[in-house]
């Protein structure tokens, strides 16, 4: 698997938070997550802060973006815990996760975006400039 900082993606990024349970980097319409080895991702411990934090950065556009799991360690979420993310009313344009292990059937019960899973994070990051390619366009029928 392949991390973010071994691509050409990578200087695109306009901010990296790093945080002793993952490293998260902040692009124009999407995040790439890497969470480290053996954490138990939760919302109290973890995502709250990490979603009040991005939320801040993108401001307006924070229900545009995409989010992308790039499952480069092994760990675990507690699926439910989505539940909470919605409850605070935060949404996502999309959700991908990149893995080459088993794919999260628990996570997608709970997913309200879109969801896919991909085998190679620049096809993730592919899909997320055509969610926003797709979004544009929609945008412009509207507005015409």
């Amino acid at each position: 698997m392949q991390k973010i900082a071994e691509t050409p993606f990578y200087k695109n990024a306009f901010q990296e938070l790093n945080y002793s349970f993952g490293d998260f980097y902040l692009f124009e319409d999407f995040v790439v997550a890497e969470i480290k080895e053996g954490v138990i991702f939760n919302w109290e411990d973890h995502a709250k802060q990490v979603v009040e934090e991005i939320t801040n950065l993108y401001e307006d556009n924070v229900k545009n973006i995409v989010y992308i799991s790039n499952r480069v360690h092994t760990y675990s979420v507690v699926p439910s815990d989505w539940l909470r993310f919605f409850k605070y009313s935060y949404t996502l344009k999309g959700y991908a996760v990149v893995s080459r292990g088993k794919r999260p059937i628990l996570e997608k019960l709970f997913m309200k975006a879109s969801m896919r899973n991909f085998v190679s994070l620049d096809k993730a990051i592919k899909w997320a400039y055509e969610l926003r390619a797709e979004n544009n366009a929609r945008s412009n029928r509207l507005s015409a």
